[in-house]
């Protein structure tokens, strides 16, 4: 079992380390919404209706069995 000086000093280090990881966080500039950098990215309506195609054959790709048999 440890000892009380060892939990206290284990304690320490761990509220420093918070301390720590609160401050970094806290100085870091506010980043953008990461929606922000793709919106407008697609000027290509056919292009971007091929990849929704592409998205929903790789969804029921990964379908089980019994349920893409219940949605056909």
């Amino acid at each position: 079992m440890l000892d009380e000086t060892v939990l206290e000093q284990r304690l320490a280090n761990l509220e420093q380390i918070v301390a720590d990881l609160q401050l970094k966080v806290s100085s870091q500039p506010a980043t953008e919404n990461w929606l922000d950098k793709f919106i407008g990215s697609i000027s290509d309506e056919a292009t971007f209706l091929q990849a929704l195609q592409y998205g929903r054959e790789l969804r029921a790709i990964d379908r089980p069995a019994d349920e893409a048999n219940n949605l056909a």
